[in-house]
């Protein structure tokens, strides 16, 4: 497994993780790299990154997926495709020069593995559209 995608696997955890246990991100930093200590500093500074930049946009992140997720509120998602979906968006947004369909294959990819067999789906449809919305609005 490449880096990118263990990082992109642990962004997965710790976006569960505050969640879940409502807790903020310096509450889940300090407690989630206690457990996972081994990941190396370039799985781990991605990983950081990337969840920083969930954390600090998830009021925009929410906003762009409950758009494209038809019928779907966020809080009606299943946890686990709920935060998939953020640490997608996150991507997206921090992280523009990253193919789109790397991202799209990556979280389907992790869909597969932590989710339900239906969850590839649905988030392969929520993150495609998104990413068209993304691809008209321009940059910041």
């Amino acid at each position: 497994m490449g880096s990118r995608r263990k990082s992109r696997e642990l962004v997965l955890q710790m976006l569960f993780q505050s969640d879940m246990g409502k807790q903020d991100a310096e509450q889940v930093c300090r407690t989630f790299w206690k457990e996972n200590a081994s990941a190396s500093p370039e799985v781990r500074g991605f990983a950081d990154d990337l969840f920083r930049a969930a954390m600090d946009r998830t009021a925009e992140i929410d906003a762009l997926i409950e758009r494209h997720a038809e019928h779907w509120r966020m809080g009606r998602m299943a946890a686990v495709d709920r935060n998939l979906l953020r640490a997608a968006v996150a991507e997206f947004l921090a992280y523009p020069e990253t193919p789109r369909a790397v991202v799209i294959n990556e979280s389907i990819e992790i869909a597969r593995k932590f989710s339900s067999p239906e969850s590839a789906q649905f988030v392969n449809g929520v993150l495609d559209s998104v990413g068209k919305e993304l691809e008209k609005s321009p940059a910041p």
